[in-house]
This record gives C-alpha cells, structure tokens and sequence, in this order.
C-alpha cells in the first residue's frame, strides 16, 4: 500500500517538470530578442521630445498657416528674419536640405521646410517672397512666415526655447536652431547651431519617413520597441 500510495505523488511531480521548463524555456527566448533587439538595433528610431508648439502665422503669399495645416507632414523648422547680416549660414542650410530632398522624400510622406522670420515690422509677406526667391525657395515646399510678436514669442521664445530680443539699431540677437518635427505635430530633433550637418540631418528625415512608412500593424511593434530601448542613431 505504501508503493500504491507514493506512485501518484512522483507522477504528479513528473507532470510538473514540463511545465518550468518550458515558462524558463520562454523567458529565456524572451530575455535573449530583448537583448539581441538592444545590441543590434535592427531598427533606428529618433527620440520622441516633445509635443511642438501651435501657432498661426502668415506666409509669403498672405495666407494663415497654422501647426494643424501641417499634420501628417514632417517639418524641417529654422528662424531669421531678411536683415539679419548674420543668417546666411543657416540660409545656405535650409536651401541645402531642400536641393538633397530627393535622396530622401517619399511620394506619400510629404515634407515641409518653413522658416519663420521673428521681424513681423519688416517682413511682410511682399519682403517674404522677395527673400524666398532670392534663395531659390520652391514654394510647394519651403515656406516662409511671420506673425504678430506675442505669437512669435509663444513659438519661438516658448515652444522652440530658443532665445531672440530685438536690439535699439532694429537688429536681433537671435539664437540659431533648427527643428525637426513629425508627421503628428511631436519634435524628434533639434539642432541648436548655425552650421548643423547636412547629412545627419537628411538621414534623420529619412528615418522619420521611413517611420511613417513602416509603423503600421504589426511592424508598428517593432518601432515601438525600438523607442522602448532607446534605439537611436549617433549624433
């Protein structure tokens, strides 16, 4: 009777074995893709900073554009105004990105560059349009605006953070930077200097269209694992 009874006792732990092996065999199988995942970073993602700034503002052909007219577009934003003596570099930038924008562009994934000028006095949307051609801006692609100054420093001044005061000759002390934002208004680079890098900022807009292009359905898992474990690119 005492081998009758202890019989079911070791089936039952018999049983039981299976079942560890095969919850560790999936954690295991589990542990080494997270790993693999973070070590190879099979996908490239640019940080999510922050929500960008709302506005309206006027462009060069006297129309209002707002943030909202610019949703599903991924935005290149940079700031001036058409007497600064001092912008040309990040004129030149601009005008660079928008030359090498095929190398990067995506028929259903529009791009937008817009340069927002903090001189509304001056910049009127007549001076606006002569200072587009004269950098040879294509006016499907490039705009250019201004709005009153209370908006403008909301923008600029508070949702951009970049600072700029207008002096006694009429001039501006105006930091540089440029911001990169998607196609669901969210800022996902920022280049605080007057001179970025060509190529690391259109391979930064390549990744936010191929993002767009990629991030649905199931692929949609694996960019948000790519967020998760921070999977960017070297600056």
């Amino acid at each position: 009777m005492t081998t009758t009874a202890s019989q079911p006792e070791r089936s039952g732990k018999r049983g039981l074995a299976p079942i560890w092996l095969i919850l560790f065999t999936i954690l295991f199988i589990m542990a080494a893709a997270i790993i693999s995942f973070v070590v190879f970073q099979p996908i490239l993602v640019l940080p999510r900073i922050t929500l960008a700034p709302g506005f309206a503002l006027t462009d060069q052909n006297g129309n209002q554009i707002s943030n909202e007219d610019l949703r599903g577009q991924i935005v290149l934003y940079n700031f001036t105004y058409t007497n600064c003596e001092e912008c040309a570099q990040t004129d030149e930038v601009m005008a660079q990105v928008q030359n090498r924008l095929d190398e990067v562009t995506a028929v259903d994934i529009p791009i937008k560059l817009v340069t927002i000028s903090v001189d509304p006095e001056h910049d009127t949307p007549e001076v606006l349009t002569e200072y587009a051609q004269s950098l040879g801006a294509n006016p499907d692609q490039w705009v250019f605006a201004t709005g009153s100054p209370a908006m403008l420093k909301s923008v600029i001044g508070g949702g951009f953070s970049l600072f700029y005061q207008q002096q006694e000759d009429g001039a501006f002390d105006l930091d540089p930077g440029f911001m990169l934002i998607d196609g669901n208004g969210i800022m996902r680079a920022e280049y605080r200097t007057a001179v970025p890098e060509i190529d690391i900022m259109l391979r930064d807009i390549g990744l936010l269209v191929e993002e767009a292009q990629n991030s649905n359905g199931a692929a949609k898992i694996g960019y948000e694992a790519a967020h998760l474990f921070l999977c960017y690119p070297p600056r």
